[in-house]
């Protein structure tokens, strides 16, 4: 039943169909893992974009906030970069306003 759909023999053939079948099963295992990577990887790079809108870039951006105490997870970040800028202005403020002043 579960490989219904596939192709030719993959489909039809018990053996096959079996083989096809966990196959499948071991891929969606391991991409389950990775979506949460692809995730992470994506919000970044959208903090990433924002702050660099804004003349910081990212790694300074995350270490103010961590300096600045505020614990805010990376995908509401992403969300509130896309979504309200002007929040993700006043963070980015913020997180400059934490960090230690440049050396001369």
């Amino acid at each position: 039943r579960a490989a219904r759909g596939y192709w030719g023999g993959r489909g039809r053939l018990f053996k096959t169909a079996k083989e096809s079948v966990l196959k499948a099963m071991v891929h969606a295992y391991a991409h389950r893992k990775d979506r949460k990577h692809d995730f992470r990887r994506l919000w970044i790079t959208r903090i990433s974009a924002a702050t660099r809108a804004e003349g910081v870039s990212y790694s300074q951006f995350m270490h103010g906030l961590e300096l600045a105490g505020v614990t805010i997870n990376r995908k509401a970040l992403s969300n509130m970069a896309i979504e309200d800028p002007a929040a993700f202005k006043a963070l980015i403020a913020r997180a400059r306003e934490a960090l230690p002043a440049p050396a001369a």
